[in-house]
């Protein structure tokens, strides 16, 4: 499994054609508390950069965008009902949707962890 990272803050782990969607501890971190998520629709397809979905915390509202171009397969429905996981564990049990890629070069153009480290650290 590959994991990429965005300058939105998403990140993106990708196992064959299918990737799953999360935001980063970076961005948890500066939203504080998470309270509700708006997630994409299953079937529902989107171009790279489209807002894919909405997190509000209690100190802000962020757009998710999607990282790369496909079709949303599946909705973390655990993450609706107790969104807090988005901050207790991002990187796992808080991750946003799955979608299928439909160009998977994309991929390849997104931030490595050590490039996503360096830029996270500057924002």
């Amino acid at each position: 499994m590959t994991t990429k990272y965005t300058e939105d803050h998403e990140w993106i782990s990708v196992d064959g054609d299918v990737a799953t969607v999360g935001i980063t501890v970076h961005a948890q971190d500066a939203l504080g508390d998470v309270v509700f998520v708006d997630l994409p629709e299953v079937g529902k397809t989107f171009a790279q950069k489209d807002v894919a979905g909405v997190v509000e915390s209690v100190k802000a509202a962020a757009d998710v965008y999607m990282p790369v171009s496909g079709e949303v397969t599946e909705v973390n429905e655990a993450l609706r009902a107790d969104p807090s996981l988005a901050n207790s564990d991002p990187l796992k049990t808080g991750w946003f949707f799955k979608v299928k890629l439909s160009d998977p070069a994309q991929v390849d153009a997104l931030l490595d962890e050590t490039a996503y480290n360096a830029f996270s650290s500057n924002a």
